[in-house]
């Protein structure tokens, strides 16, 4: 995979315009498929003592190449009921996301049919609504995120290897983690190059490196989950010298 030298801002698509509101239907707590589509699907867990008259912090997860919504939901799933996370975990069309293949299209309307379904049934949180991701997922989190801080408030990119926005649209946070040992995406020639263009565009960025390899470590996705809650201050940047 190449990794962009630029956070790029030619404003073409990618654009989700979906908002949380009051939700027209109920739901009950647990693991919900949306069936939008009988091949790969979306996924979304309510978590225990989800009560629609407190607006839920919303997590939108996407996973790695070859990967899956069930994939994707592993990561966060076992914090879920005690943060009061809601979870939405689609299937990317294709092995992987639209903008790593090409640009665009295909994914990001699957992710706004997933989103106004999420809203339609979930109370959620306009406060607290985050897109989070893993290696390939990371990328497209940080991509999408990025073309729509005006949705998102907060950006989680485990092992990303690049950024590639269509355009930057508000001041979304983000949190990053890599291991020093990822040969899949080594860190040097991705978070060590994107977190500092990502500082210098204007975003606070809350990074970390550990070392281990192409993984999430639970501490770190536990203080990912802290940190979008805002239930810990934010770590000091890690230095990248």
């Amino acid at each position: 995979m190449s990794v962009s030298r630029t956070i790029r801002g030619d404003d073409a698509g990618g654009r989700l315009t979906t908002r949380p509101g009051q939700p027209s239907r109920t739901v009950e707590p647990g693991l919900h498929r949306l069936e939008l589509d009988p091949r790969r699907d979306a996924l979304l867990y309510v978590p225990a003592g989800y009560d629609a008259a407190r607006p839920a912090p919303l997590v939108v997860m996407l996973h790695g190449a070859g990967g899956s919504g069930q994939n994707a939901l592993r990561i966060l799933q076992g914090m879920a009921d005690d943060a009061g996370l809601v979870l939405l975990a689609p299937d990317s069309r294709d092995q992987t996301w639209d903008v790593i293949v090409g640009g665009f299209g295909p994914d990001v309307a699957f992710i706004q049919s997933a989103l106004e379904e999420t809203f339609d049934r979930c109370a959620v949180d306009p406060a607290r609504v985050a897109v989070e991701g893993f290696s390939d997922g990371a990328s497209y989190a940080l991509s999408l995120g990025i073309a729509n801080g005006d949705l998102f408030t907060h950006l989680i990119a485990f092992s990303p290897g690049f950024a590639s926005p269509p355009a930057q649209r508000g001041a979304p946070e983000i949190y990053v983690s890599h291991g020093r040992a990822d040969r899949v995406l080594p860190i040097d020639a991705c978070s060590r190059r994107l977190v500092p263009r990502l500082a210098a565009a204007g975003y606070a960025v809350n990074y970390h490196e550990f070392g281990g390899a192409h993984t999430v470590p639970p501490d770190l996705a536990a203080e990912a989950v802290a940190w979008f809650l805002g239930r810990e201050p934010p770590a000091e940047r890690q230095s990248l010298a």
